[in-house]
């Protein structure tokens, strides 16, 4: 058995700890990126449910005879733009393409000239730091997972 991480997660010779560290920052980075896409997302799913959510309740209020407070929500409500000129589908895609993308050809290139594009090494590293070597759940990759009693 291997007592250390798999070829992906060590660092190529000569490759410095101020270099897996200032990787290390630049993948947290985009690790908050990515967090933030996700908030996004959940924007333009929560706006959208309002929006047709919004509809059910127009269609509910003519139900219920209340028509002129109907068509106030359909006309004013139903539709309308979440900032000027955009829905939040246009609001994803513009991060998506204005930053989201940008940071993560950026992230990639920086791995790919320094590191050999390998990823997380400096987590690589702080496991095989932390972790009780020789100590069940404390395995260095899947590959020494004894297995099931």
């Amino acid at each position: 058995m291997t007592s250390g991480p798999d070829d992906r997660h060590t660092r190529p010779d000569g490759v410095t700890d101020a270099t897996v560290e200032a990787l290390g920052k630049l993948s947290e980075a985009l690790e908050a990126v990515e967090a933030a896409r996700g908030f996004l997302y959940n924007f333009h799913r929560m706006s959208g449910t309002a929006d047709l959510t919004a509809g059910d309740a127009v269609d509910l209020l003519e139900e219920a005879g209340h028509t002129e407070l109907a068509d106030k929500v359909r006309t004013e409500i139903i539709g309308r733009n979440v900032i000027e000129g955009r829905w939040t589908f246009q609001i994803v895609e513009a991060y998506d393409d204005t930053y989201y993308a940008a940071f993560k050809d950026v992230e990639r290139e920086a791995r790919e000239a320094l590191v050999g594009g390998r990823r997380h090494l400096y987590e690589a590293e702080m496991k095989e730091d932390r972790r009780t070597h020789g100590a069940t759940h404390h395995e260095a990759t899947p590959a020494e997972t004894p297995p099931d009693k």
